[in-house]
């Protein structure tokens, strides 16, 4: 007779109970405390003056800037996520540790570093600033900047979902397709892709979720003018700075919003992988 599995059995005593209560509690003080009073200094002059925060052309820019760099960074990152992880899964080559601790690599870098790091390629004083600056492309303090910032940041969140992935699944059924007559992109459209697919939205939407809530990088490059180069993040932070407590907790319940909403969408792929 087999024994049940370690995910089956069932401790006996107050352990369970106790070790539930402590994780609980924990989860309330730093993520159901700090939610609660965002949610609750939002609504401190009423509904009227929550909804009117976001009438305000600045508001209504930054809302706008935050969807369009992350419209532009999540899929690019999702196209070098797969090219990626499609190469370090399935060949083998010189440099491919290389690679790994280079995608990795921004795991550990501060996003206030990413930021200056594209300041001293692409900034007014930079290696490519005064070419740039030369041939009227402005990098620094605009929409570009900040796109390369949030990618810098988010590129290693798809390709280190699809990795481990591609890797446990190996490389049998695409030399089973290639064997059989079917083209490179043949067999990415019709094996690869669809075997990654669910892992791909999954990783999309951690990547979704981060830029749009990505500060330390974009602040560095974006200038911070208003109604220009102000993310919602950035626009929290000049609405407190004001003393508009109101506007600025309602901003970032907006923020808080798009989390719960990612995370309600997260959990219905994590079913649907199961």
């Amino acid at each position: 007779m087999s024994s049940p599995s370690v995910g089956a059995r069932r401790v006996a005593g107050p352990v369970p109970g106790i070790l539930l209560a402590v994780a609980l509690g924990w989860l309330a003080l730093v993520i159901g405390a700090p939610l609660a009073t965002v949610l609750a200094q939002a609504l401190s002059k009423g509904v009227g003056a929550f909804l009117a925060t976001f009438s305000e052309p600045d508001a209504l820019a930054a809302i706008r800037l935050t969807l369009l760099v992350a419209a532009i960074a999540v899929p690019l990152n999702a196209a070098f996520g797969l090219a990626a992880a499609w190469s370090i899964a399935k060949f083998e080559f010189r440099g491919k540790t290389l690679l790994l601790t280079l995608i990795d690599l921004p795991l550990s870098l501060s996003p206030v570093v990413a930021g200056l790091v594209w300041v001293l390629l692409f900034g007014a004083r930079g290696w490519f600033g005064p070419w740039l600056e030369g041939a009227g492309i402005k990098v620094i303090f605009a929409v570009p900047g900040i796109v390369l910032g949030t990618i810098l940041v988010t590129v290693p969140l798809i390709a280190r979902e699809l990795i481990p992935l591609m890797a446990e699944q190996g490389a049998d059924e695409e030399l089973a397709a290639i064997t059989l007559g079917a083209g490179g992109w043949t067999v990415f459209r019709r094996v690869t892709l669809p075997n990654v697919r669910w892992a791909l939205l999954h990783g999309v939407l951690l990547c979704n979720a981060r830029a749009m809530g990505e500060f330390g990088a974009v602040s560095v490059v974006s200038g911070h003018i208003r109604g220009l180069t102000e993310t919602l993040p950035l626009h929290v932070e000049a609405l407190y700075n004001d003393y508009d407590f109101v506007g600025a907790f309602a901003a970032a319940t907006l923020l808080a919003g798009l989390a719960v909403v990612t995370l309600a969408a997260k959990t219905v792929l994590e079913r649907a992988i199961r």
